[in-house]
């Protein structure tokens, strides 16, 4: 009997997907558990494993967009021993590879006997020029790009440039384009960023951090903490405990609108912006003010990796009340994040850099990074967003504060 693949409930807001890449072809005969598709939603990326072992028969293509509970393709179980042909294909396969022919190797110019660069190789072959006929006047007596424009030109070779001298441009290369349809993740991200700037009043209030605090603690610590829990110490631990404390004296900044209504939230599921392959997603630490530091690092790790190998779950990234984003992890200075709707603020994190302070009337050299506050002016004020702002200053400043509570 045949076996239907059918597209899986992922959630409760997922009404499609889209097959993102099957991972078999009609006729492969594939064992139970083996993953089949990859299906790409407005969320997460999800794969579909057989149900039963035998042969498939894929009924949708790769690109092709699918509603909950679709077939996508078929598996005949009463062919199960087709099974041992397909092991049987691996060594012609081998075979194969092993007869190509070797990649060839770069042209060398008759003139100097000296190897030809890309771009000299490039448009020797786009204008069907021998490079034996051409005169090459760079080092060694290697053909240049100029040398080749001068042989189209039919000239000899290529005079001087002087300062007065005007070479004209020639393009070369394909100059070509490529038209390739958005993802479903990166439509929806799409959306959710204009829905933000469109019905929110989002202001943005910075202020900066002395980091020297925080890195000692690193520097002092860190191999024990790794060697005890397995886990980088890093300073994303720091900010989201210190993020907590000042939502609690906060509360509106851990708030959303609803229509008439401001919702309060008594608990803190903190989103953790990461960059995964197919764009940005927020997925969500719940219950993060009773998570210890070492417990916070491998939760954000797990997320990081999951987000790269594209593993995150729908319901990993649902809800949470406020979002921390570090762009400085890819050396932005300062910015002016976005909100994640239906929240109401998120922190941004940026680029430490050493700059001189000065303290105590002094001049020193400390090491600085500028937080970012982006907020819904509709429920926080500017004295709420400044003061937030300046607790998250106070505790990564003088991290025992976080560990007092105070």
């Amino acid at each position: 009997m045949a076996v239907d693949v059918k597209m899986p409930n992922v959630g409760e807001s997922v009404q499609e997907g889209v097959i993102h890449k099957w991972r078999i072809k009609t006729g492969d005969f594939v064992n139970r558990d083996d993953i089949l598709v990859e299906l790409e939603t407005d969320k997460a990326t999800v794969e579909v494993v057989a149900e039963s072992a035998g042969v498939i028969q894929i009924v949708k293509k790769q690109g092709e967009t699918v509603a909950i509970g679709e077939v996508m393709a078929r598996i005949d179980n009463t062919a199960i021993a087709a099974g041992a042909g397909k092991a049987a294909t691996a060594p012609a396969a081998t075979a194969t590879a092993a007869t190509l022919p070797p990649p060839p190797s770069p042209q060398i110019s008759a003139a100097s006997g000296q190897p030809l660069s890309p771009a000299v190789r490039r448009i020797t072959e786009e204008s069907n020029v021998n490079p034996s006929n051409v005169a090459g006047t760079g080092k060694d007596g290697r053909i240049t790009k100029g040398d080749v424009i001068a042989h189209l030109e039919g000239g000899a070779n290529p005079a001087p440039v002087t300062a007065f001298q005007i070479k004209p441009q020639v393009a070369s290369g394909s100059r070509s384009e490529r038209r390739e349809p958005m993802t479903l993740l990166r439509r929806k991200i799409a959306e959710r960023l204009v829905h933000a700037q469109e019905t929110a009043a989002i202001l943005t209030t910075f202020n900066e951090i002395d980091m020297s605090a925080v890195m000692k603690i690193r520097s002092d610590y860190k191999d024990k903490f790794k060697e005890k829990y397995g886990v980088g110490l890093g300073f994303m631990s720091f900010f989201i405990k210190a993020s907590v404390e000042a939502l609690k004296q906060y509360p509106q900044v851990n708030g959303w609108i609803d229509g008439t209504d401001i919702v309060y939230h008594d608990y803190y599921d903190i989103g953790v912006a990461v960059s995964g392959n197919r764009g940005l997603v927020v997925p969500v630490i719940r219950d993060a003010e009773r998570m210890s530091p070492a417990e916070l690092e491998m939760a954000v790790g797990d997320y990081g990796k999951r987000a790269k190998d594209g593993k995150l779950t729908v319901d990993e990234m649902t809800g949470g009340t406020f979002t921390v984003s570090n762009g400085g992890v890819f050396g932005s200075l300062m910015s002016t994040p976005i909100l994640n709707p239906p929240q109401s603020a998120i922190l941004g994190m940026h680029k430490i850099q050493e700059r001189p302070i000065v303290v105590n009337g002094q001049i020193v050299i400390r090491p600085m990074m500028y937080v970012a506050l982006s907020y819904d002016h509709r429920i926080i004020d500017g004295r709420e967003s400044v003061g937030f702002l300046i607790k998250i200053k106070e505790y990564i400043e003088d991290p025992t504060r976080l560990l007092l509570g105070v």
